[in-house]
């Protein structure tokens, strides 16, 4: 969590947010369970199994949170020195992750890289465009409609207001996405019915401050991408530190990683808040209710026939 200067900021650009003509959530969010798990980073799932990982884990669950497989070195395999892992995202049994060296909050080394679902193990690796303006990886998502790779920054500079992608069949960098307003301390992303949906450590653990997400509906050339406030995490177990992300299509269900206990200063835990000797981490379950506007489907249905045409 933030200092209450940034903490000042970050409510100042939620007001901003919230003012927006358009600022309403996509659907409804309801509380229906939450898990354990071995991670404090990100969450996907594919195919009735849940992937979680942890900065320098990778742990595979069954549909009744189970744990089946872990990968305690992921690492390995590497050219360059990694030691972080943010965000998570699967696509036909592969994860795709952000991988780093990551050290008093600030990145380098960062890489697109793909494990198997299965093994956890390293398969292979993107090329990094360094040119891009890109100082972190704090999530990874992959949108299959439009065959793309999204990639978020979590440090506080002008590196995080974008959103970078990469192309899913040939891992070549393909430009960036602009959003508008930018939320700040990005933690996770993911797809879902043609939006982008992004994590915000933009509360504060030691007022009791919540967290949020934000929706983001990309314009049609995919430069710029308007940002809205979401959902506001004021119902997990204790403040703490929001992560990862993702949409489980199937169930109809919205998962969210969230970890308590633990102090977090630039990015990394240091000590613990009262009544903990560990930190916790905890996947929550959501109930998707209610549909989006019909006018937004329409618009959106457009953009994917625009994109159809385009591939």
């Amino acid at each position: 969590m933030r200092n209450r200067t940034i903490i000042l900021l970050s409510f100042i650009m939620l007001i901003i947010l919230c003012g927006c003509p358009e600022a309403k959530a996509a659907v409804r969010y309801e509380l229906a369970d939450s898990h354990p798990v071995a991670g404090r980073q990100g969450v996907c799932t594919e195919g009735g199994y849940y992937w979680v990982s942890g900065s320098g884990t990778l742990t595979k669950y069954d549909s009744d949170w189970n744990l089946v497989a872990e990968n305690t070195e992921p690492f390995e395999g590497y050219t360059l020195e990694v030691n972080h892992i943010g965000d998570i995202d699967v696509y036909n049994n592969e994860l795709y992750l952000g991988v780093e060296y990551f050290m008093d909050g600030e990145g380098k080394n960062i890489q697109v890289a793909i494990y198997d679902g299965d093994t956890l193990e390293l398969k292979r690796v993107f090329p990094f465009r360094s040119d891009t303006g890109q100082l972190e990886c704090s999530g990874i998502a992959v949108d299959a409609d439009s065959r793309t790779v999204y990639m978020t920054s979590w440090i506080d500079d002008e590196s995080s207001e974008y959103l970078y992608m990469y192309d899913l069949d040939t891992g070549d960098y393909t430009g960036k996405v602009k959003m508008e307003p930018g939320p700040k301390w990005l933690q996770g992303i993911a797809c879902y019915e043609g939006s982008l949906y992004v994590t915000s450590d933009d509360g504060d653990a030691d007022d009791d401050a919540p967290d949020h997400m934000y929706r983001i509906d990309l314009s049609e050339n995919r430069e710029t991408g308007t940002v809205s406030p979401e959902k506001t995490f004021d119902d997990v177990t204790k403040q703490g530190e929001i992560e990862g992300l993702t949409f489980d299509k199937d169930r109809g269900q919205f998962l969210l990683l969230y970890n308590r206990g633990a102090k977090i200063v630039a990015g990394m835990p240091m000590g613990f808040y009262e009544g903990y000797s560990e930190e916790i981490h905890e996947v929550f379950v959501y109930d998707i209710k209610g549909e989006r506007d019909m006018e937004d489907l329409r618009r959106e249905k457009k953009r994917r026939e625009k994109r159809g045409e385009k591939r």
